[in-house]
């Protein structure tokens, strides 16, 4: 059974913490994601201080997996990669304890051979899955509901099924959407109230998301501790978002003070950066 929900967001010591610890140690995040949303993922890893590596150039795959801080895959890289990468990226992760996110992105859409690859890789020991609200639904065995890489479900019809997913899987399991929701195998639930509906008109925001996810959990040691890392992603985001939403003139310009603002987060105030 869930715990009632905490809430958490960016002004809490844990998540300027791991911001603090991404900043000073620039972990190395190796992932797997599509050519769409590459170039921003890197660079929201590259504001927050990680040092990110992405693709499935020869040897990569094993060697980065098996080197990395943290790792993340992302479904819809298979538009760029073979399932085969994935495999091998995870199965070297695994043998060298290094922590991985699964992004199922579309997964519920309606193509079933990408559906069971999804599958595959879930069943094969991620540290999270994080996904909208469709696609957690569709992987945890409810009702397929994508409109492609859109979610049409609330977080209110995911969360049931989010819940025995991650009890079942023993992984954590974080949604995003209005709020952010972060699920515990033991039933810890963590709410990230705030960010922007702006976050959903920027082509790899979400991909992106599992990015900064692996990196905070790069820099923090297994057990408990994962999943405020997790929030604390999260909670990044959204401020960030606040930040930047404000002063946009469009999603274009949203996108790059989204990065800026992530640039100028500060490891213990809060407050922006000078200069």
């Amino acid at each position: 059974m869930c715990s009632a929900p905490l809430p958490m967001d960016y002004d809490n010591p844990a998540c300027r913490s791991i911001l603090q610890r991404i900043r000073f140690t620039h972990p190395f995040v190796y992932g797997l994601t599509n050519y769409v949303a590459a170039t921003l993922s890197a660079n929201v890893l590259l504001a927050v201080g990680a040092a990110p590596a992405i693709g499935a150039a020869p040897g990569w795959a094993s060697s980065f997996g098996a080197h990395a801080g943290a790792m993340w895959v992302n479904a819809a890289g298979l538009i760029n990669c073979t399932a085969q990468d994935m495999i091998v990226a995870v199965t070297a992760a695994n043998a060298h304890h290094v922590p991985w996110v699964l992004d199922p992105v579309a997964m519920g859409a309606g193509a079933s051979e990408y559906d069971t690859i999804i599958h595959d890789l879930a069943m094969r020991g991620p540290a999270v899955i994080r996904g909208n609200a469709s696609e957690v639904m569709a992987l945890a065995g409810g009702a397929a509901t994508a409109r492609g890489v859109e979610t049409t479900a609330s977080i209110t019809q995911a969360l049931p099924l989010a819940a025995k997913l991650a009890q079942a899987r023993g992984v954590i399991v974080a949604i995003s959407g209005p709020e952010d929701h972060i699920l515990a195998p033991d039933g810890q639930h963590i709410i990230i109230p705030g960010g922007h509906p702006m976050l959903t008109a920027v082509t790899g925001m979400g991909c992106a998301l599992g990015g900064l996810v692996a990196a905070a959990l790069a820099v923090t040691p297994s057990g408990n501790d994962r999943l405020l890392a997790v929030a604390a992603a999260h909670a990044l985001y959204a401020r960030a978002a606040e930040m930047a939403a404000p002063v946009a003139q469009g999603t274009a310009s949203f996108a790059t003070g989204f990065v800026d603002a992530l640039s100028r987060l500060q490891n213990v105030t809060g407050e922006a950066a000078s200069g």
